[in-house]
């Protein structure tokens, strides 16, 4: 496995943005802990979803390798410029540990299980998509309905819906997402279907915030596998976060950047579910991942397949 992802890596076109590959590694070590989380209910690892009613509907998913949230409709007043980004939150244990974390009253502290310091702010971060029109990246507001279809234990899965959000002054765009993160990976599988007011191809930005956790860090794009990831700067308290995107080749248009994100950009037609890949990892937590050179090389040989699943029973 590991010559297998020496020679994926090897493959990789490189593109360098930021800091020097002499500073690849991690040299942090983890937080110290400020007041322990009470214990979990069991250590068994598993992927779970559930909602935070008790903070603005937070929608938080995690397996035993990595976590993540979006972010509900209440939140848009409480903390403007909220928006349809994709938090990713490091972790160190196996066991889910996202709610009481929350419960904390202070996820980005480090309570010994893992914590929240990628700030998403008006970027995609961990792959929220967008449209792209007139070089620029036309956004949804936070999701308004969600469907939990499994929490757990081998796959958490769910579907979120977004309401319609304007592209330039004539159409209108709306989304349904669904998000399926099993055990033992770190990549989430999404599967859009956007639907217009009007016909037409759109074309999609789907994105990795740019300064999450500050300036710096070095991208990886290989189109051919329709690959972009990125090995965040460093933080000398809380290391760095990784991402990672993974999409369609055939139906990539452009790699793009803007102000925030670096974008690989599809060309999508409305009402047709295409699948994309999302991951993240914590270079001091699960997964290992203490060198760019490791989480490119998993990156590349991650599993991808592209055919939508059929629409789940309602």
């Amino acid at each position: 496995m590991m010559a297998a992802r020496r020679f994926a890596l090897a493959a990789l076109p490189l593109l360098v943005a930021g800091m020097a590959l002499a500073q690849e590694g991690s040299s942090a070590r983890l937080p110290a802990v400020e007041k322990p989380l009470p214990p979990p209910p069991s250590r068994t690892p598993r992927a779970s979803v559930m909602i935070a009613d008790y903070r603005y509907d937070d929608l938080m998913w995690e397996n035993d390798r990595t976590a993540h949230r979006i972010y509900g409709h209440a939140l848009e007043a409480a903390e403007p410029p909220s928006g349809s980004g994709v938090d990713s939150w490091g972790k160190n244990v196996a066991w889910p540990f996202m709610d009481r974390q929350l419960r904390s009253g202070d996820q980005h502290a480090y309570h010994g299980e893992g914590l929240d310091f990628y700030n998403v702010g008006a970027g995609r971060g961990a792959g929220g998509l967008g449209i792209w029109h007139d070089n620029k990246l036309w956004t949804s507001r936070n999701y308004r309905a969600h469907r939990i279809l499994s929490n757990g234990p081998g796959a958490a899965d769910f579907e979120v819906d977004y309401a319609p959000w304007p592209v330039d002054v004539d159409r209108r765009v709306w989304e349904t997402r669904r998000f399926t993160l099993p055990l033992g990976t770190h990549f989430t599988r999404m599967v859009s279907t956007l639907r217009s007011d009007k016909p037409g191809p759109l074309v999609v930005g789907i994105g990795i915030g740019k300064r999450a956790t500050g300036d710096g860090g070095d991208l990886t794009v290989d189109r051919a596998r329709g690959l972009l990831s990125f090995w965040g700067p460093a933080d000398p308290r809380h290391g760095r976060m990784a991402i990672a995107v993974r999409v369609d080749p055939a139906m990539i248009a452009e790699i793009r950047n803007d102000a925030d994100n670096y974008m690989v950009l599809l060309k999508v037609t409305p009402g047709k579910p295409f699948v994309y890949y999302s991951g993240s990892a914590w270079d001091l937590g699960q997964g290992g991942f203490r060198t760019r050179a490791a989480w490119d090389a998993y990156v590349a040989a991650e599993p991808v397949t592209f055919t939508p699943p059929p629409a789940p029973t309602r």
